[in-house]
């Protein structure tokens, strides 16, 4: 069977961890998770943004790009929740249009990741998972992670405005869109095998309908 590397993006509370764990459980592949509990970096963060935003970006770049190696080393299929890709045109851009990435360091942290991107394996496929704000929030404020307390709907909004537009020229890999709002792929067997089988499909080249609403 061919080796793949899968990766999940999506904004905050999409569900990404949870389908990361469950297709890596159930087609036995690799998994790679985002750096939240040994990052060095968060609190001092999330205390001052605008003095510790550049040093988080950095630190997650060379966390995922160990990722992307260690799962081009691996002999199985890898799955990664969140991709190196989003970092930069997602959050860091974020982090800039706020004004919390001084326009400096905001080109100097892209340089770094252009170079660093373009070292790395490409990805075989995107899966984005997509949600509305207010269900997002509604699982951010269920989940109560303390770090997340902060998070608004117009926040949200923002960074889904970004991965629409990230999205539209992304030409690196096939995509594929799943609605997560009405899709409950961790307590309903059926809506997983739904979307593995969606996955397996796009990796092999078939046609493939995204799991959206109409």
């Amino acid at each position: 069977m061919a080796k793949h590397l899968v990766l999940v993006a999506g904004n905050i509370g999409a569900g990404k961890t949870s389908l990361t764990e469950r297709i890596g459980s159930r087609l036995a592949w690799w998994t790679g998770y985002e750096s939240v509990a040994d990052n060095p970096y968060l609190s001092d963060f999330y205390a001052d943004m605008r003095a510790w935003s550049f040093h988080l970006q950095i630190f997650f770049l060379g966390h995922r790009a160990d990722q992307y190696l260690e799962a081009a080393r691996d002999s199985r299929s890898a799955i990664l929740d969140r991709s190196i890709y989003e970092d930069a045109h997602i959050f860091a851009r974020a982090l800039h249009h706020m004004g919390n990435l001084a326009e400096r360091d905001y080109l100097s942290y892209r340089h770094l990741y252009e170079i660093v991107v373009d070292g790395l394996p490409r990805p075989d496929l995107l899966i984005y998972l997509k949600a509305p704000a207010a269900v997002l929030l509604d699982r951010i404020r269920r989940r109560a992670r303390n770090i997340e307390t902060g998070i608004t709907a117009e926040y949200l909004s923002l960074l889904d405005s970004f991965y629409s537009e990230w999205l539209a020229s992304f030409d690196m890999c096939p995509v594929l869109t799943i609605q997560t709002d009405d899709l409950d792929f961790v307590h309903r067997p059926g809506h997983l095998e739904t979307v593995v089988n969606r996955i397996q499909d796009k990796l092999a080249g078939r046609e493939v309908v995204d799991l959206t609403k109409n």
